[in-house]
């Protein structure tokens, strides 16, 4: 070998080095060393901070990190990314500080306790705020706040994966899942088929896409808004006039706009509602935390840790607090910032939104992904009804029949298994499933991980 290409290999070896070492160190910058209120003997590393996704307009996507504990089996742990829906609402406020991260924020908005049915027990857990303007989240450019929809909501998380995974070179070739909720069943099957797309002719994709599950997810228009009408009905939420009057008038499915006599349907049926939480049909409203505890007392005594309805308040007081944002690495723009759960002015003027989800549905199925769609039965929102008709219309055969699943020995839900897709209901769950019923949540995200039938 001559001199001169042992010095070209000697060079191209250091710049490999010093390329790594880069990244480590920025990863090494965004591990949190403490939050403010954690409990003591944490167990796990965790890492926050920005990723750029369009250098031209300053977009740049927050996410926080959450590693499996350390443990033999740690780096052979899969990674899953979650993401909230809204359109326009956290994933650090909703599935990381409510639903599946290990940590949840107490009534004083400062300390934290221990979730005992995180998800980062099965997996390594990453939450992305998107799309920029949501939580952390931000961009440089106001006009990006204004025209935000599915399709760049699904390229700017891609380009946050690509150079996420530079930043964090141990999760390359990690079988890698993508999950979430609401809205989010928009984002992630979309995400999910550009990944797919981006990886078809690669032998060892860095992305090792295996799947992904989506929970009381907006799906398919049309068949979203059927089921939402039949559940208000058959839930007994409605009158039967207006009920009828609302399959008449809004025949179409769901509109953007929809009609004025669609319109006042809907708003009829919400003054016969009253005031109940529709994400959470059985289950008290939030109002002041004493009265709260004064209701719940003696009455359910198994609500007492499983489902607070005032989270959502707890995490406006805890991620606003300037420790946290430091501790966090958030904000770094340093002007003062108001983070909140949702941004209404990005929900108030999303753009391009699909009316249905079902054909990326066929073309991943085809492909042989893994894919698991779960609803809790007590969400008048998204309702479980609406997700069975869509399921319905992919028209799939059966492998499994509807079955009771349980959870020492007490039903904790139904699933039936299509061929390529499997359903699964969690009973006396709302919208957010984790929230209301962690331990059942637990078992269908493990039982997803594993590929395996809910237990009989």
């Amino acid at each position: 070998m001559g001199t001169c290409s042992l010095l070209v290999q000697i060079l191209g070896f250091a710049l490999v080095l010093l390329v790594s070492c880069c990244f480590c160190s920025e990863q090494e910058k965004d591990k949190i060393v403490e939050l403010p209120g954690q409990p003591k003997n944490v167990e796990f590393s965790q890492y926050s901070g920005y990723v750029t996704v369009n250098e031209e307009n300053g977009r740049s996507l927050f996410y926080w990190l959450f590693e499996a504990p350390a443990s033999r089996e740690a780096k052979s742990k899969p990674l899953v990314l979650w993401l909230n829906g809204g359109p326009g609402c956290s994933s650090v406020g909703y599935g990381a500080a409510e639903e599946i991260g290990p940590f949840r924020i107490n009534s004083d908005g400062k300390t934290l306790f221990m979730n005992p049915y995180s998800w980062n027990k099965l997996a390594n857990l990453l939450f992305l705020e998107s799309p920029a303007g949501v939580g952390f989240s931000y961009t440089n450019t106001t006009a990006d706040l204004y025209n935000a929809g599915d399709q760049r909501t699904a390229e700017d998380a891609y380009v946050f994966l690509v150079k996420w995974f530079e930043r964090f070179p141990q999760y390359k070739h990690r079988d890698f899942y993508i999950a979430g909720e609401s809205y989010a069943g928009h984002y992630v099957p979309q995400l999910s088929q550009l990944v797919y797309r981006k990886n078809k002719g690669i032998e060892n994709p860095i992305i090792n896409f295996k799947g992904f599950m989506v929970g009381n997810a907006v799906t398919d228009d049309y068949h979203d808004y059927v089921g939402t009408f039949e559940y208000w009905w058959t839930h007994g939420l409605i009158s039967d006039s207006t009920y009828r009057i609302l399959r008449i008038t809004c025949d179409n499915g769901y509109s953007e706009h929809p009609s004025p006599a669609c319109q006042r349907a809907i708003d009829i049926a919400d003054m016969e509602q009253g005031n109940i939480d529709p994400y959470s049909i059985y289950t008290l409203p939030c109002k002041d935390t004493a009265s709260l505890k004064r209701n719940l007392r003696g009455h359910y005594p198994w609500m007492s840790r499983a489902y607070d309805p005032c989270t959502e308040r707890y995490s406006k007081v805890y991620f606003n607090l300037p420790e946290v944002q430091r501790a966090m690495h958030a904000n770094v723009t340093g002007i003062p910032y108001a983070w909140d759960t949702c941004s209404d002015i990005i929900n108030n003027n999303w753009g391009d939104a699909p009316k249905s989800m079902l054909p990326i549905y066929q073309e991943l199925i085809a492909a042989g992904l893994r894919i698991w769609v779960f609803s809790g039965d007590t969400d008048s929102v998204v309702p479980v009804t609406g997700t069975r008709y869509s399921i319905d219309a992919l028209k799939l055969p059966t492998v499994t029949n509807w079955y009771p699943w349980y959870d020492n020995g007490k039903v904790g839900g139904w699933s039936q298994v299509y061929k390529g897709l499997t359903l699964v209901t969690v009973t006396g769950a709302g919208h957010e499933v984790p929230l209301h019923r962690p331990r059942e949540a637990f078992i269908l995200f493990r039982s997803f991980l594993l590929n395996k039938p809910m237990p009989t």
